[in-house]
Parts: structure tokens; sequence; C-alpha cells
């Protein structure tokens, strides 16, 4: 018996890291922390949609809300955004639905991988600078500089909200 026991239990250890690993990390980095809250800029990588940006250069702030509808849909108001190259916007969300929900703001291949990811492992630890996951009735918010042009996304990439709506464009136009 005790040998049965310690084989259990050193299998337990040697895959629980793994298990864990696959369910909460993944390229796009959900383990380095929302320095992008906290308005620091200088530990993290420059992403195709800019950087995390620094609270006391904010330029302006966007108020996004998260919720659904009575016809049961997921939306975001605004259901669009633009911002200028060169801009740091501060993201003030809000989540005014009944539902868990996130922002993600990203260019479209990696919202596009972000969103398989998260098929696959839907209790992921999100703390990307440029995601923020909220409960019901929760605020947060996302400090951004945007350094380069181009047609970018925002979504909810939790299983299903993509799909019911829950996506826009986010244009980043020269100054």
């Amino acid at each position: 018996m005790k040998l049965y026991t310690a084989a259990w239990l050193s299998a337990a250890l040697i895959i629980t890291p793994a298990v864990a690993l696959a369910a909460g990390k993944h390229s796009g980095g959900h383990d380095d922390g929302h320095a992008a809250s906290a308005g620091s800029d200088d530990h993290h990588p420059e992403m195709a949609i800019g950087s995390p940006g620094k609270a006391s250069n904010a330029a302006r702030t966007i108020q996004v809300t998260m919720k659904e509808t009575d016809s049961g849909a997921m939306i975001f108001e605004p259901a669009s955004i633009e911002v200028k190259r060169g801009e740091t916007v501060r993201f003030a969300i809000t989540n005014g639905g009944v539902l868990e929900h996130e922002f993600v703001m990203d260019a479209s291949p990696e919202i596009a991988e972000h969103k398989d990811l998260m098929q696959r492992f839907p209790e992921m630890i999100h703390e990307d600078p440029n995601a923020v996951r909220l409960e019901p009735g929760a605020a947060g918010e996302i400090v951004w500089n945007f350094t380069n042009t181009g047609s970018f996304e925002f979504a909810c990439l939790i299983p299903g909200h993509y799909e019911m709506g829950m996506h826009g464009p986010l244009n980043v136009n020269e100054s």
C-alpha cells in the first residue's frame, strides 16, 4: 500500500505543474502582471498594437462597458474605437453585465490565436497588459500607448462571447 501511495504521489507531483502551465499561460504572456494598470511600461515588449503606457501620459480616457442585451447579444459600448498613433489612452472598463467578461485588444491574428487557446483552456489566468477580465459589476483599466497605425481588434475571448457579438474594430490612425 505504501508503494502504491508513493507512486501515486510522485505521479501527481510530476503532472500537476504541467497541467497548471497548460491551463494558465500561453505565448501571449498571461503571467506578467497588469503593468498597464500600474502605469509602468518599462518591462513589456512592444506589440503590433503598441505597448503599456504611463497613466500620467494619458491624453484621454475612453469609457468601455461590457454587457449582455435583452436579445441575448454580448456587446461593448462603444462598438468601435478610434485612436491616433502616438496617443496614450486610459481605458476605463466596466462590466455592466451579469456574466464575467474580458476586454482584450491586439492584432486580429493574435486575437484569433488567443480565442483558440481560450476554447481549449477557458480557466486561463489573465494578466496581460493589453487585457482585463472582470466579474459582473467590476471595473478595471488599461493604459496603452498606440505606437503603430493600422486596423486592430478588441474582443471578449471567454468561450462563446466572441460569437455572440463581443468584438469590435480598433483603428489607429496617423496623428
